[in-house]
């Protein structure tokens, strides 16, 4: 086995959680599929209908857009004030066997603490058993902070969203964007895909993409394979993420003596009992003198 220091490390792009009905996977822009379902399914026999690259009726593209950008705006302020839980595993898969020979899992509460701040509880993590890649910091950052992936009104500028058509996904009307970065700044990542939106909510249901940019440079590689996010209406208003499958083989080069290697990964992150948290606040009762006589809580968890 090489050394760590000779290792290539994997930043994991990752999101949520349990699949949305039938959906099924899609083809990724640059060709590999991500999804829960065999690749071999068609998009007909698998809950997609036809591409419709017609011209939406009564509303131009443009403003679907901006709706787009007003409802996920909503939704991140709304996702804040839930509790779930949040499964990850992660597997190495053995090209001989085609099963894991390598696996990282945790499952975590995500929560409050009783001032309000948002907390994360480990609730099983069994040992790490994955070697052939190197799981950091910045692996976690991902699955913690820049994932799923929200287009607020903010995010807009910073994007091209090209209108694709119309298309049928289970039983959702939805319209289809390409979305990508207009610049790439250094430090940051975006997403590059392709992106669902339900006719009626305005809101993602549905993405199929890669995060970009990819650091290919030798003995620095920073790869992620394409992935796909499943979103279901979880309390009749917003569209929340609740099942994310990456999966693909990365390629690192030959570095400080170790031969250059393809590492099969497949990651699944679930996101389960979204709860909306209602913050407690303290009431207090003054005398004359201004002298708390009595204070107790108000509103529940």
């Amino acid at each position: 086995m090489a050394s760590r220091a000779a290792m290539p490390v994997l930043l994991l792009l990752l999101v949520s959680a349990s699949p949305l009905r039938a959906l099924v996977p899609v083809r990724n822009v640059d060709g590999p599929v991500a999804g829960p379902a065999p690749a071999a399914a068609s998009a007909q026999d698998s809950g997609f209908g036809d591409l419709d690259t017609s011209a939406p009726q009564g509303i131009a593209p443009e403003e679907i857009v901006k709706r787009l950008g007003i409802r996920e705006t909503e939704f991140r302020k709304a996702r804040d004030e839930y509790t779930f839980k949040q499964l990850v595993k992660t597997d190495t898969i053995s090209e001989d066997t085609g099963r894991p020979d390598g696996e990282y899992q945790q499952l975590s509460q995500i929560d409050f603490t009783p001032e309000g701040r948002r907390v994360e509880r480990v609730l099983f993590a069994p040992a790490n058993t994955i070697e052939r890649v190197i799981m950091t910091e910045a692996d976690f950052d991902e699955i913690r902070n820049r994932l799923p992936f929200i287009l607020t009104t903010e995010d807009l500028p910073k994007y091209d969203v090209t209108y694709l058509g119309k298309q049928k996904v289970d039983e959702l009307d939805t319209y289809v964007f390409q979305a990508g970065p207009k610049t790439l700044e250094k430090g940051k990542r975006y997403f590059q895909g392709k992106v669902w939106v339900d006719q009626q909510d305005f809101q993602i249901v549905l993405i199929n993409g890669k995060t970009v940019p990819q650091d290919t440079r030798k003995g620095h590689e920073d790869l992620q394979p394409p992935f796909t996010t499943y979103y279901e209406q979880v309390d009749g208003k917003y569209w929340f993420p609740t099942y994310t499958k990456a999966e693909g083989n990365l390629h690192f080069a030959a570095q400080q003596g170790a031969l250059s290697q393809d590492v099969h990964i497949r990651t699944i992150v679930k996101y389960t009992d979204y709860k909306r948290y209602i913050f407690k606040a303290k009431s207090r009762v003054l005398d004359a003198n201004g002298n708390v006589i009595e204070e107790k809580d108000s509103g529940k968890p």
